[in-house]
């Protein structure tokens, strides 16, 4: 039998000059998007679907992030 080991995740990096990391939420059915919103366009870049905690977790420790914004 053979064990393989667990990757290492590489952290991710984004322009943290131009963009902020954003927590989108609908408040029809609860839906949760991660990425990034363009601090001077307004534009958001989806990254990934945010369905439970450890998701979210999963999103944080990727780009090295504390605190995450909501926006409704």
């Amino acid at each position: 039998m053979m064990f393989l080991k667990k990757k290492k995740q590489e952290q991710a990096e984004y322009d943290r000059g131009n963009w902020k990391p954003v927590l989108r939420c609908s408040i029809c059915n609860g839906e949760q998007v991660a990425g990034f919103k363009h601090l001077h366009t307004g534009a958001f870049r989806e990254e990934m679907l945010i369905q439970n905690d450890r998701e979210l977790a999963a999103f944080k420790s990727r780009y090295g992030i504390d605190e995450i914004e909501k926006e409704y």
